[in-house]
């Protein structure tokens, strides 16, 4: 994927840890997860463009005095 090996994966999780702490990091990667849930739902849906509104122009007085 990214051109990493098994050993930068798990020198990436131990950092994570280290950093984060055990407590945190489960919440970090749900949140994660439903983000990157999130976009790709965001990203497979086609977006349908919203309807032109007609712009009228208004009627001008025809000049006539009855």
């Amino acid at each position: 994927m990214f051109g990493l090996g098994p050993f930068e994966i798990l020198l990436i999780g131990i950092v994570a840890l280290v950093i984060f702490g055990p407590k945190k990091l489960p919440e970090m990667g749900s949140s994660l997860g439903k983000a990157i849930k999130n976009f790709k739902s965001g990203v497979s849906t086609e977006e349908t463009p919203a309807p032109k509104e007609t712009v009228q122009q208004p009627t001008l007085p025809s000049g006539k005095d009855s």
